[in-house]
C-alpha cells in the first residue's frame, strides 16, 4: 500500500514536471516569435526612414545644383 502510494507520488510529481518544462517551452517560443516579429517591423521602419532620408537629401542636392546654375547664369550676364 505504501509502495503504491508512493509510486503514484512519483508519477504525479513526473507528469507535474513535464508539464512545466512543456509551458516554459511554449512560453519561450511565444517569446521568439514575438521578438521576430518586432525585429522585422523595426527593420521595415529603418528602410522606410532610410529611403525617405535619401530621398530627402537628393532633392536637396538637386536644388541647391538649381540654385548655383541660375546664380552663375545670372551673374554672368
Amino acid at each position: 500500500m505504501v509502495v503504491a502510494a508512493a509510486a503514484v507520488v512519483v508519477v504525479v510529481v513526473v507528469v507535474e514536471v513535464v508539464v512545466v518544462e512543456v509551458v516554459v517551452v511554449v512560453v519561450v517560443v511565444v517569446v521568439v516569435v514575438v521578438v521576430v516579429e518586432v525585429v522585422e517591423v523595426v527593420v521595415e521602419v529603418v528602410v522606410v526612414v532610410v529611403v525617405v532620408l535619401v530621398v530627402v537629401v537628393v532633392v536637396v542636392v538637386v536644388v541647391v545644383v538649381e540654385v548655383v546654375v541660375v546664380v552663375v547664369v545670372v551673374s554672368s550676364k
